[in-house]
């Protein structure tokens, strides 16, 4: 089984972190939501509580198979001050493991270096802060192992690509068609 860790910080975009993560479930993909704030329970950008699964810092990495940074403010914010989210999101990178970002957040790999010379999209407000990228205003984005999502908007279908990578197309097909998305 694959297994995927959602980094959590205050001010996350809750629908952008929820629903990938509950599309990758539904796949029988291991999610676990990380929280980077020290406490378990995590207030996202519109003031729903979230109670994490694990503290970021008590995750087991060796075993995960995408990191996945949401968007939001000031989550995205809090994201790219993380030396543990940093850290890891370098080191998935390097060892070519999946690193999947949306809305504000592919700012975060822009910042690292991550995304120069490939094609990524992201919230039009953040466009400036990917690095060297082909932005291309999609709803989302693989380009190797770095996936990017615009927004909001574009969480069901993100989520489903992450869904594709991860336990196939068959298997995101099979949820497109269980939630009624015809997008």
């Amino acid at each position: 089984m694959s297994k995927v860790v959602v980094f959590l910080a205050d001010g996350h975009e809750e629908c952008e972190a929820l629903i990938p993560a509950d599309l990758l479930r539904r796949a029988g993909v291991e999610v676990v939501l990380a929280s980077i704030t020290g406490s378990l329970q995590v207030t996202g950008s519109h003031g729903i509580h979230v109670t994490a699964d694990a503290l970021a810092e008590e995750v087991t990495y060796a075993d995960t198979d995408l990191l996945f940074l949401p968007g939001g403010l000031p989550g995205t914010t809090h994201l790219g001050e993380s030396m543990l989210v940093k850290e890891k999101v370098l080191e998935f990178a390097a060892k070519g493991k999946k690193v999947a970002a949306i809305c504000a957040a592919p700012s975060v790999l822009g910042g690292l270096g991550l995304l120069d010379g490939r094609n990524a999209t992201s919230h039009p407000g953040f466009e400036d802060k990917l690095g060297g990228a082909n932005v291309t205003g999609h709803a989302y984005d693989v380009d190797g192992n770095i996936t990017t999502g615009r927004g909001l908007g574009a969480a069901i279908p993100f989520g489903l690509s992450l869904v594709a990578q991860l336990a196939g197309q068959e298997a995101a097909d099979k949820i497109a068609s269980a939630i009624a998305y015809n997008g």
